[in-house]
């Protein structure tokens, strides 16, 4: 690996080949290849090359990747007795380099490029999460809850268990809640069986099933009420 000082904008940096650097904005556009004009040493395992002040046989190419900005840095002056408060904040525009060569001009040589860690969750796929509430019984409270379970899809909620649901739901002090009934609607949503889930829906409420007894009790009341 070898290291170079190079100097930018009458700024010092530390190029390593094969990664990237930010310096200051320089005018060139994405993609721009150039050899840095001043490099003041060179590193290479043991061997080390000083400049006086700069290194003329070494050569130092890079690559623009990027133009970005910088942290927001805020500013606050504050001045007693005279209710002088003025606050003010400022970006600075950096620009991204890859640092493609570090050697002597002519020399071929391959470069490794570093590669970022790979997690493991960025290597399996991004499922696209589904609306939970489309099943009876579900609002967005509870739709919040079971996505912090990692509950994000009609699949994942099919082949959940009905007691870890209960779980996340009492931990979120979430009562009177049947999830058996939204892991049956879950099912025929997973498989995409839209007809069959509105005909289960129409047996529902709340997301539990409607007893006959409920029903003619409703029935008795309101002919009760007529009656009157």
């Amino acid at each position: 690996m070898r290291i170079a000082i190079v100097e930018s904008g009458g700024k010092q940096y530390r190029a390593v080949e094969g990664s990237t650097i930010d310096v200051d904005r320089l005018a060139y556009e994405v993609g721009k290849k150039f050899d840095f004009e001043r490099v003041l040493l060179m590193a290479d395992e043991d061997i080390v090359l000083v400049g006086t002040p700069t290194v003329g046989e070494v050569k130092v190419s890079a690559t623009v990747v990027d133009h970005v900005k910088g942290p927001k840095v805020v500013s606050f002056k504050y001045r007693p007795k005279k209710r002088i408060r003025v606050k003010g904040g400022h970006r600075h525009f950096y620009t991204r380099l890859m640092i493609d060569f570090i050697g002597r001009a002519g020399e071929e040589r391959k470069v490794e490029v570093k590669k970022a860690p790979v997690v493991a969750s960025q290597v399996e796929a991004v499922k696209e999460a589904d609306d939970l509430t489309k099943i009876e019984g579900i609002g967005p409270k509870v739709a919040k809850v079971l996505n912090g379970a990692g509950i994000t899809t009609f699949e994942e909620l099919a082949k959940a268990k009905a007691a870890d649901v209960q779980k996340a739901l009492d931990a979120a002090k979430l009562q009177m809640m049947d999830p058996k009934g939204w892991i049956s609607q879950a099912k025929l949503a997973a498989k995409g069986d839209w007809d069959g889930l509105e005909k289960m829906q129409e047996k529902l409420k709340g997301g539990r099933k409607v007893k006959p007894e409920a029903k003619t009790a409703e029935k008795k009341t309101s002919k009760k009420l007529k009656a009157e």
